[in-house]
């Protein structure tokens, strides 16, 4: 076992522990905090990984503008910041079993699907070759999932905002 084998089994303990932080705290702002150390620790494992084109893209996007507009979107709107009943109610046995089935099935699911299968790059983790296969090979569903968000931001929107879509809210 290597040290970027340890590094790299350390970085993902903290990544699994504080997104778990992130679903089982009541605080909305702290939540977002601990999807912080998320996201940095997986940023981190790109690293590790020698994919330093998308370890960058994880802090550029991710931490410095998904989180930042997701604590805007807190602080600007009525959303309650503390503890709130609704994060706290009842059914987190049932949560943590749907959860854990939907692990388990995904698990199982990813180890035979990909079992045995490897992927031979000439220069993994390059910003030439993951710009060639994005922008050769992968055009099309980079779009389409641009615009998925797209149209996933603007519902969101219109759900928690319906003063937006009524014409009486002049």
């Amino acid at each position: 076992m290597t040290a970027q084998d340890v590094v790299f089994a350390l970085l993902g303990v903290i990544a699994v522990g504080s997104a778990l932080l992130v679903v089982t705290t009541s605080n909305v702002v702290r939540a977002a905090l601990w999807l912080v150390v998320t996201f940095g620790s997986v940023a981190g494992c790109f690293l590790v990984l020698t994919a330093e084109l998308v370890a960058w893209v994880q802090v550029l996007i991710y931490i410095g503008a998904i989180i930042v507009l997701l604590l805007f979107g807190v602080m600007l709107t009525r959303a309650p910041i503390g503890p709130t009943d609704e994060l706290n109610s009842g059914h987190r046995l049932v949560a943590a079993l749907v959860a854990s089935a939907t692990a388990a099935t995904l698990t199982v699911l990813s180890l035979q699907a990909f079992h045995g299968v490897f992927v031979r790059l000439d220069q993994p983790g390059t910003a030439a070759v993951i710009g060639s296969a994005l922008f050769r090979t992968w055009v099309l569903p980079f779009e389409v999932i641009s615009v998925l968000l797209l149209s996933a931001l603007v519902g969101a929107i219109t759900l928690t905002r319906p003063e937006v879509g009524t014409a009486g809210s002049r």
